[in-house]
């Protein structure tokens, strides 16, 4: 019973994961924003190589941001 009481109160939910959880939240939150417009906007553009890497690359928004401001925006210009 000993054991299964030290399991329970381990540092996975202690204080250390408070602490963690303040820092991963804001990370979470600004990857969902960034990949989910990106996604939207590859798949909305018809490309489906696009999406399927941004799909499957998690990099915390960077990749997202060069597809958003980068690519996106340069085919964008050239078709005008």
């Amino acid at each position: 019973m000993n054991y299964l009481n030290q399991l329970g109160s381990s540092t996975v939910l202690g204080p250390e994961f408070l602490k963690l959880s303040w820092i991963i939240l804001p990370i979470l939150i600004w990857s969902i924003a960034w990949k989910g417009y990106s996604l939207w906007l590859s798949a909305r553009r018809g490309e489906k190589w696009w999406f399927i890497a941004l799909l499957i690359l998690n990099t915390v928004g960077i990749f997202e941001i060069f597809y958003i401001f980068g690519i996106a925006r340069n085919k964008d210009h050239k078709g005008e």
